[in-house]
């Protein structure tokens, strides 16, 4: 069995991830693992103030992919990085398919841009390019986020965009997938949680067991 995983959450606003992701730290940490929860644009002190301007400031699409690559070093290096170090289990709110989804799907920005920005990012000693060991994608129709999010709280720039810029996100995040299939678990978001934490398990512990 793993030790050291790192497993990364993905989705629309409004698909269900957070109901989930403390439910898989619980099962991990009753298998004996420690679990570092954390999330993307964030999870570190300079990270989260990254993370405050990126939801409700206005800026190009340029400016906004460079804050959330320039997030996620500081996240990598500090968070993620030393917590696999330690082997431990990381349990992560949003990783890079999150910008190649909102920044490439939703916004149209540069694709391959966005790879270069990866490949400078991402680039740590352990490995040529850190990327998760699994994501998992609550795959949501945006016109049931958006019956979501409409009695959620006060809505940040990106989840007051029109549902046509989260079909984008979704396609974003399906042209991802089919570059890293291996690495991606597609669940239906709009079946019952009961139904979708079950699809979770099996999608870890299928990848657990390798």
């Amino acid at each position: 069995m793993r030790q050291a995983w790192f497993i990364s959450f993905e989705g629309i606003d409004g698909a269900g991830k957070s109901t989930h992701i403390e439910g898989l730290a619980q099962w991990f940490k009753s298998r004996g693992h420690v679990v570092t929860l954390t999330r993307e644009p964030g999870g570190t002190p300079l990270a989260e103030k990254f993370r405050a301007l990126a939801l409700h400031e206005s800026m190009d699409p340029l400016t906004e992919a460079l804050l959330m690559f320039a997030a996620r070093r500081e996240h990598l290096i500090n968070v993620i990085e030393p917590a696999l170090a330690r082997g431990e289990v990381v349990l992560c709110d949003r990783f890079t398919d999150a910008t190649f989804a909102y920044q490439g799907g939703g916004r149209g920005f540069d694709w391959d841009v966005l790879k270069a920005l990866e490949k400078m990012v991402q680039q740590v000693p352990a490995t040529s390019l850190r990327q998760p060991d699994l994501t998992i994608w609550f795959d949501l129709p945006p016109s049931v986020a958006a019956e979501r999010l409409s009695a959620a709280r006060v809505p940040d720039k990106f989840e007051s965009q029109p549902q046509s810029f989260f079909q984008s996100v979704r396609e974003g995040y399906a042209k991802r997938m089919l570059e890293a299939p291996s690495r991606f678990a597609q669940i239906p978001a709009d079946q019952s949680r009961d139904a979708v934490w079950s699809d979770v398990l099996k999608a870890v512990e299928t990848a657990y067991a390798k």
